[in-house]
This record gives structure tokens, C-alpha cells and sequence, in this order.
């Protein structure tokens, strides 16, 4: 079956190929300290189903407890290597999964599918006070399809040698405030990585699902208009992919190649 990627909302999604089902920075909560959920419904419980988890670095809305403790129990989970260090309690708290600490050039099998781990640009700690003992992580997912899960990154110079030859991209093209700070992309930046690294198929996501609470009338269009005008940017420099803005919940069958 070709792959199918759905998006939860955020950073969250669904990867299906091969018949294993990967999760990507599972995020089901409705609120998150000041942050609540503007558009979408938290995802439903079949989303919390999956074989394996990615999780691409240790910020409370990438990694995020309560949310890994719907998985199912045995789960497997890669982290970022040092993340059960720089998380108190984070395998005492979710015995029922099985983690694995893994770094940039790292490779890990599950069935049929192989998981290529590649840097990204981004801060990896467990903010506000965590240690830097934890890179940010992003994920090449190799089966029928390859698929490119970027997790929080800002434009690197060897990031097309890094992420190699990909099908489907899953881009951050915005955040969950009126500012982007560094190691971030925008839909600008989004788009120019898209040039850079070519996939035959691209999703934007991380934007327009979490806003801060009491910033509604603040730049509101950072929160609506990211996706749109990734497409628009896509669509100058990198003609050549095809982009799939999803709805949440929405699912797709990108692209590959044959």
C-alpha cells in the first residue's frame, strides 16, 4: 500500500508504510500551560496507536508526558539521546514503553521499515532550565516511501546531504506564537528548504492548531497564514513538488516514486 500520512495538529502525525504505523511528537492535550488548541479537535484514541514514536527533541510540545502515556503499552519510542537524563521522571513515569536513545547517523529497524536519524537546528533542551545533553532530532523513515519528519529545525548548510533523497517532507512552517526565533522555519524558510532538499511531495505543519492564551488579537495572522503562504512560496521555489496543506485530521497519499 502507498505510504499515507494524516496530521493530527502541530507536529503531530501519522506515518503509515509498510505496514507499520509512525507517530511523529505526539500532542493530544487541549491545553499546554499557556497555549491552548484554536483549531481542531484533539485527536481521536486511534491515533494514539502506532508502533513506533518518534519524538524529535525534549520541548514540552514535541515531548510531551501525558500524551505518551495514551500509547498503547509496548509501544517503541526513539528519543533523543540523554532525553531520560534531561527529563525527570520520564521512564519511571511511562514504564509501558520501550525507549530508545538515539543520535544523529543512527539507524533502527522496526519491521519492515528502517528509521535514518539526521541533525537538526534547533535548541534541544527541556526548556526552561534543562541541561544541553540532548540534540534535536530529525527522522528519515525508509520503507515503500521515504519520508523526511523535520521535527523543529531552522535551515542548515549540509541539510540536503543530511536528510539524502526524499519522497515526502514533513516541514515546521510556523510555531505557536507571534514570533519565530532562531531554528525555526517560516514559510519562507520552509520553502527554501524544500528547494534544497526536493522531495517528489511535501506536508507544512507545526502551525495554526496552538495559540497562546490571551494573544488572539496579537499579529493574528501568524497563526492562520503559514500554510497558505508555504504553498505560495513552494509554488516559486520548488515548482516541481507537489505540497498537500491538510485540514486536521486529513489524510493523504502523497506522491513517490515508483
Amino acid at each position: 500500500m502507498p505510504v499515507e500520512v494524516t496530521w493530527w495538529g502541530h507536529a503531530t502525525c501519522t506515518v503509515e508504510d509498510s505496514g507499520v504505523r509512525v507517530l511523529t511528537d505526539p500532542l493530544f492535550a487541549r491545553r499546554l500551560a499557556h497555549l491552548r488548541r484554536r483549531r481542531g479537535a484533539p485527536p481521536p484514541p486511534g491515533a494514539a496507536v502506532a508502533d513506533v514514536v518518534l519524538l524529535s527533541h525534549l520541548h514540552a510540545d514535541h515531548l510531551h508526558v501525558p500524551s505518551l502515556a495514551r500509547l498503547t503499552p509496548g509501544t517503541r519510542a526513539l528519543i533523543p539521546r540523554g532525553a531520560a537524563r534531561s527529563v525527570p521522571g520520564l521512564t519511571r513515569r511511562l514504564p509501558q514503553l520501550r525507549f530508545t536513545e538515539v543520535a544523529p547517523g543512527d539507524e533502527v529497524r522496526i519491521a519492515d521499515l528502517v528509521v535514518r536519524v539526521v541533525p537538526a537546528q534547533h535548541d534541544g533542551r527541556r526548556l526552561p532550565l534543562g541541561p544541553h545533553l540532548s540534540p534535536a532530532l530529525g527522522f528519515v523513515v525508509h520503507g515503500e516511501a521515504r519520508t523526511y519528519f523535520a521535527g523543529d529545525t531552522g535551515l542548515f548548510d549540509d541539510m540536503a546531504a543530511e536528510v539524502g533523497e526524499v519522497d515526502v517532507a514533513l516541514l515546521p512552517v510556523g510555531g505557536w506564537g507571534p514570533y519565530l526565533g532562531h531554528g525555526h522555519l517560516n514559510p519562507s524558510r520552509a520553502a527554501e528548504a524544500l528547494a534544497r532538499i526536493a522531495p517528489r511531495s511535501a506536508i507544512p505543519v507545526h502551525y495554526g492548531t496552538y495559540w497562546p492564551i490571551g494573544m488572539d488579537a496579537v499579529r493574528p495572522h501568524e497563526f492562520h497564514a503559514p500554510g497558505q503562504e508555504f504553498v505560495r512560496q513552494a509554488a516559486r521555489l520548488a515548482p516541481e513538488v507537489s505540497v498537500h496543506r491538510l485540514a486536521h485530521g486529513e489524510r493523504v497519499r502523497p506522491e513517490v516514486a515508483k
